[in-house]
């Protein structure tokens, strides 16, 4: 077992994006007396609630909103933290989406660097910063937050999607390398989890899940160190074709399914 988890000692896990809907249930999921909680988020009065809210759950709770993208903030945040207490658990859920604005145009640039230097950059950046100490210690269990749209892009979402497949890729390779050390690697790839970000996003949304249910199988994820969980069943399976069938077949099935829909939704 990478996690390191004595019976009765208090546990360390860092949650990024915990203001978010996965992330906030996440955090819930946690929350008990063993638990140290270390907290990131943006929005200060969700953040406040939510380790309010983990604290009546019997947790330590510790809050951050240093900004992520900065690499300088960044590593200095994570230096503190680890001199202090390691994580055991990491989850570098933290991130954004971006869709083109109407049929035929690319994304933004600005839209498109934010989203890669926060859904790509910064979960690699933290395992820059916190490898090395968890290597020292021998144990721990880095999480990065891919999707099924990491399997085949979608032209409604492609940044998105690329950054997605890139940090799947990463985690993947990362597990290979860590596991010798005693560290593990859990890539996961949600479907549709009801969410602002969720929402904003065009195109249907089949299987459409809570946030606590996807917390309550992300977290049975990583407690039994799994390399990779993706969900839901029927769309994960449809999903998964996309990569292995001929490219060509794939985006007539895109086509035919509405996922090129850049629609916003409400029709503006």
């Amino acid at each position: 077992m990478s996690i390191a988890s004595t019976s009765g000692a208090q546990r360390c896990v860092l949650i990024t994006g915990a203001t978010g809907a996965i992330g906030g249930a996440l955090a819930k999921a946690y929350a008990n007396q063993h638990t140290h909680l270390v907290l990131h988020g943006r929005q200060q009065e969700v953040l406040l609630a939510l380790a309010d809210t983990c604290r009546e759950q019997g947790a330590q709770v510790t809050t951050a909103s240093v900004n992520l993208t900065d690499e300088t903030a960044l590593a200095q945040w994570l230096h503190a933290l680890c001199a202090e207490h390691l994580p055991d658990i990491v989850i570098a859920n933290a991130g954004k989406n971006t869709h083109p604005q109407v049929s035929g145009s690319l994304e933004p640039w600005d839209d498109v660097q934010a989203l890669l230097d926060i859904n790509l950059k910064t979960p690699i950046a933290m395992a820059q910063h916190l490898v090395p100490a968890m290597q020292a210690r021998g144990s721990g269990q880095l999480v990065f937050i891919s999707s099924l749209a990491g399997w085949h892009g979608l032209p409604s979402t492609p940044t998105y999607s690329a950054s997605k497949a890139g940090i799947k890729a990463y985690g993947e390779g990362l597990r290979g390398l860590l596991a010798p050390h005693g560290i593990g690697v859990t890539v996961i790839m949600p479907g549709y989890v009801t969410s602002p970000m969720c929402n904003a996003m065009p195109g249907p949304k089949p299987f459409e899940w809570p946030p606590e249910r996807a917390a309550k199988v992300i977290k049975r994820a990583i407690e039994a160190n799994r390399a990779r969980i993706s969900f839901p069943f029927p769309l994960n399976f449809g999903t998964w074709w996309l990569a292995v069938l001929p490219a060509g077949v794939s985006q007539w099935l895109i086509k035919r399914l509405g996922f090129d829909h850049i629609e916003h939704p409400g029709g503006g």
